[in-house]
This record gives C-alpha cells, sequence and structure tokens, in this order.
C-alpha cells in the first residue's frame, strides 16, 4: 500500500509540474516526438500548398498562428509577407532564427506521396504550377520545430529570441525589404543571427558548418541586344541581333576563363535567350537574362563591368549602329552579396552541435556550386550582427550520388530526418549562444 501511496504521489506530481518534467527531456526524443505529434502534419500542408515569391500569404497566416499558439509575440505584414516572432526571456543575447518560406515556379514530378498541385498566380499576373523546390518546406517546419524547443527549456537560457519566415528568398529581395521595413529598428537589433539549408547533396541528417564563405554573390542582369531587322534571305539589309547574341554569349565565357584568376570563384550564366517571331525574319532584338555569381567584391565588379565592356565591344564589332548598341540593366533587386559566416561563433556553433548531437553528424565542408543566399544582408560587416549558416542533409545516403538537384521538378528530400536534424541543430545553436548566467 504504502508503494501505491508514493506512486499516486509522484503521478500527480508530475502532473503539477509538466512543462519542468517536459524542460529536462532530452532534446532528440523530444523532437522526434514533437515530429510524429505535430511537425510531420505541418510539413505535408507547407509541401502541397507552397506560394511564390513575395505572395506567401497562406504561408505566413499558418506561420503566424503557429507561433502565436505557442506564446510568441506576433508581427505580421514585414517586408510584405514577413513574419516575425519574439520571445523574451531576460537579460543575455538577442538572437535571430530565420527561415525563408517561398516556392518556386515549377510543376513536381518528384514521385513523393504529397506533390503539390497547386497553381497561382506570379507578379505579372501569369498562372504558374508551384513547387517546394529549394526545401523552404523543410525550413520553416523546423523553424515552427525550434520555437517549440525553446519554449520548453526556457529555464536554460537567457535572452531574446527572434524568430523570422521570410518572404521572396528565390528573387534575393525579401531579406532586403524586411530590413527596409524595419527588422532592426521596429524589433531588438539581434547579436547573433542563425539559418540552416537543407541540402540534396548531403546524407539526410548530417550538418556542415562552414567556418567562412557559404555561398556566392548573384546579379540578375538582362541585355537588350538590338539589331536591324531584314528579311531572312537578306540578311546583308540588316544586321542581325540573333548572331550578335550568340557571340555575346561566348565572349562572356572567355572572359570568365581568361580575365578572372583561375583560383577565384566566378561564373556567368544566361538562363533565357529570347527573340524573333519567325523563322524567315530578322528580327530587331534578341534579350539575354544572366545570373552573375562570385566570391569576393573584386571579382563580382569585375564580371559586371566586364558584362558591359563585351556587350558594347561585341556589338560594334559585328557593326550595330552607335546609336543602337545593346542595353545592359543590372537589377535593383534580385541581388546580394556573398555569405559569409562569422568564423569564431561558426566554430561555436559547431562544438555545440559535435557536443550535442555527436561529431559523427558533422560533415566537412563541400561546396556544390555557387549558390546564393539573401541571408548575406542581415550579417552584413556593417551591420555588426554575427551571422552563422549552416546545411542539413537531405537525401538517404544510398541515394546521394543519384539526387535531383535543388530547382528541379524532380527535387525532393527526406522531411523526416532533414525536419529534426534541422530543429536539433537550430535548437542546439540557440542555447550555446545564450546561456543562462
Amino acid at each position: 500500500m504504502r508503494g501505491m501511496r508514493i506512486l499516486a504521489i509522484g503521478v500527480a506530481l508530475a502532473a503539477l509540474c509538466g512543462p519542468a518534467v517536459a524542460q529536462e527531456r532530452p532534446l532528440r526524443d523530444a523532437v522526434a516526438q514533437d515530429y510524429r505529434d505535430n511537425l510531420a502534419g505541418l510539413f505535408d500542408y507547407f509541401h502541397r500548398n507552397p506560394e511564390l515569391s513575395g505572395r506567401e500569404v497562406q504561408t505566413a497566416a499558418r506561420m503566424a498562428r503557429e507561433l502565436r499558439a505557442l506564446g510568441y509575440e506576433v508581427t505580421t505584414g514585414v517586408g510584405g509577407t514577413g513574419v516575425v516572432a519574439l520571445l523574451r526571456n531576460g537579460a543575455g543575447p538577442t538572437v535571430m532564427l530565420r527561415a525563408d518560406m517561398d516556392g518556386l515556379p515549377l510543376e513536381e514530378r518528384s514521385g513523393v506521396a504529397n506533390p503539390s498541385r497547386v497553381r497561382q498566380a506570379d507578379a505579372a499576373g501569369a498562372e504558374q504550377p508551384v513547387m517546394h523546390a529549394c526545401g523552404h518546406d523543410v525550413h520553416i517546419t523546423a523553424l515552427i520545430g525550434t520555437a517549440r524547443q525553446m519554449i520548453a527549456r526556457r529555464a536554460g537560457w537567457s535572452g531574446t529570441l527572434i524568430l523570422i519566415a521570410q518572404p521572396a528568398e528565390e528573387t534575393i529581395s525579401g531579406a532586403r525589404a524586411m530590413l527596409q521595413d524595419g527588422l532592426y529598428t521596429r524589433f531588438p537589433k539581434p547579436d547573433y543571427a542563425l539559418a540552416f539549408h537543407v541540402a540534396a547533396a548531403l546524407p539526410a541528417g548530417r550538418i556542415q558548418v562552414p567556418a567562412a564563405i557559404v555561398s556566392s554573390s548573384a546579379d540578375s542582369v538582362t541585355i537588350r541586344v538590338n539589331g536591324v531587322g531584314t528579311h531572312g534571305a537578306s540578311p546583308h539589309l540588316g544586321v542581325d541581333p540573333v548572331v550578335v547574341a550568340a557571340q555575346i554569349i561566348v565572349s562572356l565565357q572567355t572572359m570568365v576563363g581568361r580575365d578572372i584568376h583561375p583560383l577565384q570563384g566566378a561564373v556567368i550564366s544566361v538562363g533565357m535567350v529570347h527573340g524573333g517571331v519567325k523563322s524567315n525574319i530578322i528580327p530587331e532584338h534578341v534579350d539575354l537574362a544572366l545570373t552573375v555569381r562570385a566570391d569576393i567584391p573584386e571579382v563580382r565588379l569585375q564580371l559586371l563591368n566586364g558584362i558591359d565592356r563585351v556587350a558594347r565591344g561585341t556589338a560594334l564589332a559585328l557593326g550595330v549602329p552607335e546609336d543602337r548598341l545593346p542595353v545592359v540593366t543590372r537589377s535593383p533587386t534580385e541581388t546580394t552579396p556573398a555569405t559569409i559566416n562569422h568564423g569564431p561563433t561558426a566554430l561555436r556553433v559547431r562544438g555545440a552541435i559535435a557536443a550535442a548531437m555527436g561529431e559523427a553528424r558533422l560533415i566537412e565542408d563541400a561546396r556544390e556550386g555557387m549558390g546564393a543566399e539573401d541571408f548575406a544582408y542581415y550579417v552584413t560587416p556593417e551591420s555588426g550582427v554575427r551571422g552563422v549558416y549552416f546545411s542539413v542533409g537531405g537525401t538517404p545516403p544510398d541515394r546521394v550520388g543519384r539526387a535531383a538537384g535543388h530547382h528541379s521538378p524532380l527535387f525532393r528530400i527526406e522531411p523526416e530526418p532533414s525536419v529534426t536534424a534541422g530543429v536539433e541543430a537550430m535548437t542546439v545553436a540557440a542555447l550555446a549562444l545564450m546561456p543562462r548566467s
């Protein structure tokens, strides 16, 4: 009977002290349980219902609702559809955790059981298929999971936590829009900023924390190549902008290969060529759209200035009249500097993840290309904010070599190991930066 009374008292105390007991639960177990109870369904919703850049109305509403339910102070409509959530927990540093939430204009052919069938009008009014082809559904799901774990562990940290759901990362304009709308003036300015990206090229659940450069700068550039239109059977009566455009494209690659130091990262890719209406009409112009990538500011400027020089020089060499030379336009919005981690903070985060999750979960740095990220705007040297951006693997190890890349209609991520690793790593990192003194 005495044992029965002790058991009953224990059960009663556990019921009264539920939050304290939850705080003592090992993080990995707590995250796994949360995935089963909440996050799996939330990921399914986000994956089935992606929205285009700057048009993430329902996604933002769901993020705001989830965060308010957890007890965060939530503001919506920041920088368009951006969401900002605050949790004040005494004196200490301010740490910002960011997740991007937009999808891409692609029709999903990934073969998953819960594909997107959404169609949405883009900014120009054209209806597009929409797909989470870059893993942003993982990021926002993990942000909610991290929010829940930080609430449960608030007795173990001190400071101010800021969570942001950012719009329009795919057009590398959302971070700048949120900052211009007062992210660092209307809300507490962070001492640290953290974010992660799920990576199809890495084994699911593995973590990569670069010590320095994470991603390249990016600039979108358009070139209108003018010519003199004429009949296709009489090319000598005009100046063919198709030929001029083709020569510009080739010359741009020669510039990258011969003007830029071979050990410095540089890419110019022409992603769109559009001109003409009929096979036997030489058109008056051809439009090119380019993406320009670099790792250091000097190379970035060299590439951008080189595009102007090559476009003008090629056109002159091929007989384009001086009053019809190419018009080169650099996008004022689709532009971002390189994302570079704050070295000491990256080492601190890496050490905390190794200690909490195991050294075997970490994977050495190995950049797969020159991707870009507008997270860079939050952590510019001028801002003084110390940033760490890391990667979380998203593909089963036996499929890594065959995985479709990001921005592909075949892109797919294994959600459970990706989301749970993201939640665990983000929580560990935030706790390491906000210790209770």
